[in-house]
């Protein structure tokens, strides 16, 4: 046996000894628990390095990231938000508050009857889940890539309206608003088909849920309403004239 093993190059009984080396060490790693912990900080040390400079260079975060909320606008500077406080009630930590308000002739806020007055998130509570913007139906509270928004005390972590609603678009023009001044822009905020046309005003009207495209060019106003006593036509009607109002009778 001494005698065949001296027969065997060097080179052939190094290369068997490091296999199985490479084979017990192996065993460790993936066969044990110690080696299974150890096995973390081996496969790092193999890993290109991932430290950035924060932060002078933050690292991006990924496109559907959760970060600080923001209220949005609209083109004309009114506010998306119509104070329904959806948010509030999907929120699952109690986070959000929301006291809305009625719009006016004379101080409009929103296109929609209401606004929200006061909007507070408590960021001591919040743990961005994104609920509350799932049930927005206005999409008037999204959620922003800003993370940066850690303060020294509690009170500084409840974010008010000023602080979450975005700055006027560039042409807009920052609320309140005139009912006049909304009515003669002309513009379509919502674009459902299934919006009541201004057209259509007092009287009985036919289900939307089938309603063509032209009723879309048709839910806002545009020059005099039709008073309450005439029968308005329907553009969206679908099977015949509106039927007129019978007082209850069949």
């Amino acid at each position: 046996m001494t005698e065949l093993l001296a027969n065997i190059p060097t080179q052939v009984i190094s290369l068997v000894t490091i296999v199985a080396l490479f084979a017990l060490l192996w065993l460790l790693l993936t066969r044990t628990v110690l080696g299974r912990g150890f096995s973390v900080p081996l496969r790092t040390m193999l890993r290109p390095v991932e430290t950035h400079e924060y932060p002078e260079k933050p690292r991006p975060v990924q496109p559907r990231f959760h970060g600080r909320h923001q209220l949005n606008r609209y083109a004309d500077g009114l506010e998306k938000c119509i104070g329904c406080e959806l948010c509030a009630w999907a929120c699952p930590a109690d986070a959000i508050y929301v006291q809305g308000a009625d719009n006016t002739l004379e101080s409009r806020y929103s296109p929609g009857e209401r606004y929200a007055e006061d909007y507070q998130i408590n960021y001591n509570r919040c743990i961005l889940c994104g609920l509350c913007i799932e049930a927005c139906p206005t999409r008037a509270l999204t959620m922003t890539h800003d993370y940066e928004f850690s303060a020294d005390s509690r009170q500084k972590l409840i974010y008010t309206k000023e602080q979450l609603l975005a700055e006027v678009p560039e042409g807009g023009e920052d609320t309140p608003h005139t009912d006049r001044e909304v009515r003669e822009r002309g513009l379509n905020y919502y674009g459902g088909l299934a919006v009541t046309p201004p057209t259509l005003h007092g009287g009985k009207y036919r289900s939307a849920a089938a309603a063509p495209s032209a009723r879309a060019g048709t839910v806002v106003p545009s020059g005099e309403l039709p008073p309450s006593g005439d029968a308005p036509h329907d553009p969206a009607a679908v099977g015949g004239q509106v039927r007129p109002d019978t007082g209850g009778e069949s």
